[in-house]
């Protein structure tokens, strides 16, 4: 079998007209120049050596605002690093204290069960910053007096409060 040859010519074809083929042309061409930069007279080694000042100077600037913010960043963490240990020096002082009052608060109760005329198991001790506060009951006004005179002979104790209630047996 022979392949037949198609009589049309490019022109001829139904959907492609000349003036849409000018003006498709046209329009890329116009496209296109449009695309150029005009080189401003500069020959190629000058807008080389253009784009590459250019290119130190936006590092450099960048360079510049990096070191900044170094710098910034090093203010602040050395500020939330003081923060933190005056916090952290905060926190174990009042953590000393807090086993001061209770180191107080035993010594204070070990005193009262070695005295045979107080009960340790009715009088409850509380310790706030040294102060100690005595609260229960007591068999007699002798016994109450005492318990306070221990309570201040204690090393640490700053002041007692007394409020214990005497009750007989």
């Amino acid at each position: 079998m022979k392949k037949q040859r198609s009589s049309r010519s490019p022109a001829s074809l139904p959907f492609v007209s000349t003036p849409l083929v000018l003006a498709s042309s046209l329009a890329l061409a116009l496209g296109l120049a449009g695309c150029n930069k005009p080189d401003e007279g500069k020959t190629a080694g000058q807008q080389l050596d253009s784009a590459i000042a250019k290119t130190e100077q936006a590092g450099a600037e960048a360079k510049a605002k990096t070191e900044s913010a170094m710098a910034n960043t090093g203010a602040a963490l050395k500020d939330a690093a003081q923060n933190a240990e005056s916090s952290g020096k905060a926190l174990a002082g009042k953590a000393g204290e807090k086993m001061d009052d209770l180191a107080i608060t035993t010594a204070v109760s070990s005193e009262f069960v070695k005295d045979p005329d107080l009960s340790a198991l009715k009088i409850k001790v509380d310790t706030a910053n040294g102060a100690v506060t005595l609260t229960g009951s007591a068999p007699t006004e002798a016994a109450r007096e005492k318990a306070a005179t221990l309570a201040k002979g204690v090393k640490g104790v700053s002041s007692v409060d007394n409020k214990l209630v005497v009750k007989a047996g």
